[in-house]
């Protein structure tokens, strides 16, 4: 009962018979929507469809401990509950937890080492394009605001961990609990960035919004966007942190950098 467990179930190469889906979509994730066609959609995470899943009639429910809280034990009257605090560790902890419960410890640490040696691929290769000092920061358009991610989850340790890239001036001040902070386009100069990563939300409104800042003189006298390192990025899968998000972004950057 959580997209990012049913996402490193499929990384394990497992399908759930149902699944929570993401709120603001009112769907599964896109990148992992074709491999959910024949999974049962059980509503969001804070208001699951506990009649759905009662009728599924599952051997096992795996919840995320934030938002099941103390109604764990409404799942434990339909099967055996197992709960995960995906506050704490990495999505590879989580994965190694999924594979142990589903017996594929073995396949967990593969997919692991895949992903670090991948990582270490596409870490040559923006060094190759950007050099090895340059800093970096992502942003994300929305409708109504401009915000610049912090070096947190979702985005901040795929570039600054995994990638080892250097978060720009400021970056790393952002407050800790907070994966991002809003910001004027007015102060996009003082992080000095080399490279900018802009995820630009999927409406026309926030589409509209990019394209009016693209043509401000702010925009224009970026380091990063005279030097062309700006790079356009899909909202998903590089926020979903679990183990398939991270593969299929990894991958993207792969794509993205491979000249």
């Amino acid at each position: 009962m959580s997209i990012h467990l049913t996402n490193n179930l499929l990384a394990l190469g497992i399908t759930p018979v149902g699944s929570v889906i993401g709120g603001d979509l009112k769907d599964f994730l896109p990148h992992a929507k074709e491999q959910l066609k024949d999974t049962k959609k059980l509503g969001v995470v804070t208001d699951p469809n506990m009649e759905a899943l009662l009728q599924l009639k599952p051997s096992e429910i795996y919840v995320d401990e934030k938002y099941a809280g103390k109604d764990v034990a409404k799942y434990e009257k339909i099967a055996k509950t197992h709960s995960f605090n995906l506050d704490e560790g990495t999505w590879r902890d989580h994965l190694k937890q999924v594979g142990k419960l589903v017996n594929r410890e073995k396949e967990a640490d593969t997919y692991i080492q895949d992903y670090e040696e991948q990582s270490k691929r596409v870490k040559s290769l923006i060094g190759k394009e950007l050099g090895n000092n340059e800093k970096v920061m992502a942003i994300r358009v929305t409708a109504k605001e401009l915000r610049v991610f912090s070096t947190k989850r979702p985005m901040g340790p795929i570039l600054f961990q995994d990638l080892g890239l250097q978060p720009a001036n400021g970056v790393e001040k952002i407050d800790g609990n907070r994966p991002f902070e809003v910001i004027s386009q007015e102060v996009l100069p003082d992080f000095d960035a080399d490279a900018i990563f802009v995820v630009v939300n999927r409406d026309d409104k926030a589409k509209a919004a990019f394209k009016q800042l693209q043509e401000t003189p702010i925009w224009k006298d970026l380091k990063a966007v005279k030097g062309k390192h700006v790079y356009i990025i899909n909202d998903q899968p590089w926020l979903d942190y679990s183990a398939l998000g991270n593969k299929m972004a990894m991958d993207e950057a792969e794509k993205m950098f491979t000249k």
